[in-house]
């Protein structure tokens, strides 16, 4: 029987529709300003695709899942089916990062296959400071950033994951485990730091590299060759919002115009005006009201491929569907594309998923009226 230790982070996540970068040391901020946890929901979703897999192979009665009370894991397992489950750490309310720690402290005591936790960079980060590369680790995305090797593209994919690991079919890697200062974040300012190795299980399609800095010499002669094709188009549509999301590609078109945008926000332009800067899902919704003609510049995350559902989700699947797949505009230079095998949508809705992955492929803008199609992890 090939034993599974189970944890969620409540909390994951919270922090990203409401503008706030991330959940560190804001709980209280983010539901002031209406979050609500999405954590729960997402690893669910995972665990019940992965009990149908399991069901359909016979093999559900082979697992045992170690878990963590209420909240943090039973519950999710209840919902999902998995009746062979013990629970062997009780957290508190809230839940807290010791919490955390202290029931990867308890599963060391197993043999464990395996921990599936749903969190996002912090979470990944609080159980390797326990575990080291002592046992396997793989995560269900549902934070702000999760820039470590160490996260399935979706909930689902990582259902697939962990299936065809349980099986045998998948080897073990080194995945890095990367956590972004959420404090210098919110300030604006990119700072990222490797703090760990861990072993996960890696199946190249469906587990994401870590974040990767992709610049090359002419990268900055291509963004403004992009940004010029984008200024014109903005100033064209004058009774059009355009919405500016994350990045240094996205950046470089606000510079033109002459506007200081936010590097790691989504800001809000008309007519070559900002209108909105550093933007919660609120806030873009109030714009989308007064302007229902809206374009949303998107700029993919070197070598993972995420276009959607890290770094920006003050885009929520509701926003998403108002605004439409054809009003998506990607851009990335082709040092970056070079670099990323795929694109990704992650919103949190499968069916938008599928919705914005179309036929399996998704057109860049990589120059100045110069396009490429991109295949699309559908």
């Amino acid at each position: 029987m090939k034993q599974i230790g189970f944890l969620i982070n409540p909390i994951a996540g919270m922090g990203g529709p409401v503008g706030l970068k991330g959940t560190d040391n804001v709980v209280e901020e983010a539901r002031r300003l209406g979050a609500e946890p999405s954590a729960i929901e997402k690893a669910l979703r995972a665990l019940a695709k992965l009990k149908r897999l399991c069901d359909d192979a016979g093999i559900t009665d082979d697992l045992e899942w170690l878990t963590c009370g209420s909240s943090m894991g039973a519950l999710a397992l209840e919902a999902a089916g998995f009746d062979n489950r013990r629970i062997i750490y009780t957290p508190g309310d809230p839940t807290t990062a010791a919490d955390t720690k202290a029931a990867v402290t308890a599963f060391m005591y197993e043999r464990l296959t395996l921990i599936l936790f749903c969190g996002g960079d912090g979470t990944a980060r609080d159980i390797c400071s326990v575990v080291g590369s002592k046992i396997p680790i793989l995560g269900i995305p549902a934070g702000v950033k999760m820039y470590s090797g160490v996260f399935g593209a979706s909930p689902l994919t990582t259902a697939e994951i962990v299936f065809d690991y349980i099986q045998g079919k998948l080897d073990l890697a080194e995945g890095e485990i990367l956590d972004l200062d959420e404090e210098r974040y919110r300030g604006d300012e990119w700072a990222v730091r490797l703090h760990y190795a861990a072993l996960t299980p890696f199946e190249p399609t469906f587990t994401p590299l870590s974040k990767m800095l992709v610049f090359a010499a002419s990268d900055a002669e291509v963004q403004g060759e992009i940004a010029r094709h984008l200024v014109e188009e903005i100033i064209e549509s004058p009774r059009t919002l355009f919405l500016l999301g994350p990045g240094t590609t996205v950046k470089a078109v606000a510079e033109i115009l002459g506007l200081n945008k936010t590097l790691l926000g989504i800001d809000a332009v008309v007519a070559g005006q900002a209108v909105g800067r550093d933007l919660n899902e609120q806030q873009i919704a109030a714009l989308l009201e007064k302007y229902p003609l809206c374009k949303v510049i998107l700029s993919p995350i070197g070598a993972q491929g995420f276009i959607l559902g890290r770094g920006n989700q003050p885009l929520t699947p509701e926003l998403l569907w108002r605004i439409g797949r054809k009003n998506i505009i990607v851009i990335a230079t082709p040092a970056k594309l070079d670099r990323t095998s795929m694109l990704r949508f992650d919103t949190g809705d499968p069916d938008l998923d599928r919705v914005l992955a179309g036929d399996g492929f998704f057109p860049v803008l990589i120059g100045y009226h110069e396009r490429r199609m991109v295949r699309v992890l559908v």
